[in-house]
């Protein structure tokens, strides 16, 4: 069985044999899932009113257990959210009444973003389906499998600098 991949593949090797392509063997699926699940996520979040990057600060909070509540610099490092989208997506999860945020009662320079009754409702209806969304991408492959995959992504991810602090 072939895919778009592997048609790619030949083709480089037939016009330029000089070359070693094989790396675009991985990072050409990556790109081509990234895309594909991406598309789907995207569905699944929106179905909750939500879009990846506020699914992301919801579910941060809500992970960080009680009282639910975090920094805007730490939600950026235990979230996947960039630090330039973390001030965008507080303002318009707060518009919609979903996080607070409330000074520091111990140092004025300092806000904590806490979810609100309503922030935490929508996430814990929208995680079961988020999840289960997940599994059903993954469904393709055995358990074997998907754990073997999550640890040599872990092994790249690593590689390339991307540790846990």
């Amino acid at each position: 069985m072939t895919d778009h991949v592997d048609k790619l593949l030949e083709q480089w090797r037939r016009e330029r044999p000089d070359l070693d392509v094989s790396p675009m063997a991985v990072i050409g699926r990556l790109k081509r899932l990234t895309r594909l699940i991406e598309a789907d996520l995207r569905r699944t979040f929106a179905e909750h009113g939500l879009d990846p990057a506020s699914f992301d600060v919801l579910a941060t909070l809500r992970r960080s257990g009680p009282p639910y509540r975090l920094t805007p610099a730490e939600l950026m490092r235990t979230s996947m959210v960039t630090s330039g989208a973390v001030t965008q997506r507080l303002d318009r999860l707060e518009a919609r009444g979903l996080v607070a945020r409330t000074p520091s009662e111990t140092d004025g320079r300092v806000v904590h973003v806490a979810l609100t009754a309503d922030g935490r409702t929508l996430i814990d209806q929208a995680l079961p389906d988020h999840v289960a969304n997940e599994h059903r991408l993954l469904s393709g492959l055995t358990a074997p499998q998907r754990d073997g995959l999550a640890e040599t992504l872990r092994d790249l991810l690593e590689s390339l600098g991307d540790a846990s602090d």
